[in-house]
């Protein structure tokens, strides 16, 4: 065991949890330990903004208290706390330089994992002990829990560890321990995620909040959760199932003449789990094999890319600082994986615009629904301009494709010639045979489904009461959704959104004069 007299330890053997394991492991012996305010305060910064390295170095501290009481070592706080700004400009160095002259000042050994600490103190003549940032065992502990077939691993505090095996569309959910997971295991194992995404190659640390952590480790991508934001301590463990290429898809010559020549507004849609990324990233490599520029926007960055293909992390920098940085680069494609919020359709819209070709990825039950995501965020008419081709994938497999184009006509089951507006016309790729019309009709965005010979059929309807006012005619209906197609006759005229159980339509707004001639020819109204 190595005794010694004095050590100030810097924040990067706190964050990793060295100097407990020595002294826990009886390795080490220290009679003082002095911490810097400086340290304390960067710990408290980070755990402000919700770093996750923030509340493990506080934990530590926490530890090395308890320790104390058993190793009869001092623990005494020294230095000065340090100016906002030093705390601001800690990664450049200013809190290690207060921590080195602490030790210097008084004698003391110097405990760090950061090569450029220790050869800095090196050169001042501090003594020092470095503990490279390395995780001892050659493989992962958690690759223990992965067995043949697995897809993932889902390891929650006090519950049995879990597992999805199989294949996208085809996976079953099973027990893989009859051992319950304890908090100091998932807590264990949390700790050698952080260590690793700043010790190994391939591995990042893509969002760190207080309660949450997304990391990337090497193929892994891993969600850690916890109090407060979770009721317990929870880790999720994904890994890619095959490496497929474009021709393992086997796709219509039609299609990959559209994807090779004119696609270049693309939308991979499709339920979690059931392979869009995997086909994106077959979609990528064929791109990039053709002599293509090809970056990729992702958060977090898990697809399994050629080195020549950039990954930039949406959450690592603004969503202009992407736009300006790609724009700069003379791309050719950009591959934009989980596109979730406004933002995010906002930046696939302007770098289409600006002559991008995209490949943007949307979590959706069917294909229309990847296409309305886009509705309300962009302007209607732009539509087609942004989009042209929509790939639904299910099971692992391509099961629909739909195309996108622009048209001015009379919507569908409407005979007035007055009425005809722009109509966006979304088709069956293969059959070309219409399925969506997309236009506005008073105030409000409409969806029709378009489908020759199918009728919608009265007994389906919901029950409603009507109560007309000098603005609005409002149905109340006896059923509690969310939203309702609007029919008169035997014809869908509308999808509504359903608010408090009621659907609110302006007299004097298209739709609202539609409905009043309707009342005045004595038609069917119904909602279904």
């Amino acid at each position: 065991m190595k005794v010694i007299e004095k050590v100030v330890p810097d924040t990067s053997v706190i964050i990793n949890g060295i100097v407990s394991r020595q002294l826990a492991g009886k390795k080490l012996k220290i009679r003082e330990l002095l911490i810097h305010q400086a340290m304390i305060a960067e710990l408290e910064h980070l755990a402000n903004l919700n770093r996750e390295a923030g509340w493990i170095g506080l934990d530590e501290l926490k530890r090395l208290r308890e320790l104390a009481k058993v190793s009869k070592m001092q623990i005494r706080y020294e230095g000065r706390r340090p100016s906002a700004s030093e705390i601001k400009y800690a990664h450049q160095g200013e809190i290690d330089a207060l921590i080195r002259s602490l030790a210097f000042d008084l004698g003391a050994t110097l405990i760090t994992s950061d090569k450029v600490q220790a050869e800095v103190a090196g050169v001042m003549g501090i003594k020092t002990l470095y503990f490279p940032r390395e995780i001892k065992a050659k493989q992962f502990s958690f690759l223990k829990f992965f067995e043949p077939d697995c897809m993932s691993v889902h390891l929650k505090e006090n519950e049995l560890p879990k597992a999805k095996k199989g294949v996208p569309g085809a996976w079953r959910f099973v027990e893989i321990s009859k051992t319950k997971m304890k908090k100091e295991a998932l807590e264990a194992l949390s700790e050698e995620v952080v260590e690793a995404s700043r010790s190994r190659e391939r591995c990042f640390l893509e969002i760190e909040r207080r309660g949450s952590v997304i990391a990337q480790l090497e193929k892994f991508r891993i969600v850690i959760t916890k109090s407060p934001l979770s009721d317990g301590w929870e880790i999720t463990i994904v890994q890619p199932i095959k490496d497929l290429t474009l021709p393992d898809y086997r796709l219509s010559e039609k299609l990959a003449l559209r994807i090779a020549e004119k696609a270049e507004g693309i939308l991979v849609a499709g339920a979690p789990g059931h392979g869009k990324t995997t086909f994106c990233e077959a979609l990528a490599k064929e791109y990039a094999k053709k002599g293509q520029i090809v970056k990729a926007i992702e958060a977090p960055r898990d697809m399994q890319l050629p080195a020549e293909i950039t990954q930039f992390s949406i959450s690592k920098a603004t969503h202009e600082e992407i736009n300006d940085i790609l724009l700069l680069t003379r791309l050719d494609y950009t591959i934009f994986d989980e596109m979730r919020n406004t933002s995010d359709f906002k930046l696939y819209a302007d770098l289409r615009l600006a002559g991008v070709g995209m490949v943007g990825v949307v979590h959706a039950t069917n294909p229309i629904d990847a296409v309305q995501r886009f509705i309300g965020r962009i302007e209607l008419g732009m539509i087609p301009s942004i989009i042209d081709t929509v790939i639904f994938v299910q099971n692992g497999k391509i099961a629909q494709v739909l195309e996108l184009r622009m048209t001015i006509k009379v919507p569908t089951g409407m005979t007035e010639a007055d009425l005809i507006r722009p109509v966006i016309e979304v088709r069956d790729f293969e059959s070309k045979q219409l399925q969506f019309e997309i236009y506005t009709y008073g105030e409000q965005t409409v969806v029709i489904p378009v489908k020759p010979g199918v009728k919608k059929e009265g007994a389906s309807a919901i029950p409603y009461r009507l109560r007309e006012t000098k603005k609005f005619l409002t149905f109340y209906l006896s059923q509690p959704v969310q939203g309702a197609s609007l029919l008169i006759g035997d014809q869908e005229i509308a999808q509504l959104s359903v608010r408090k159980g009621r659907i609110d339509i302006r007299k004097y707004s298209g739709l609202g004069r539609r409905v009043m001639d309707a009342l005045r020819r004595r038609q069917s109204i119904a909602f279904a």
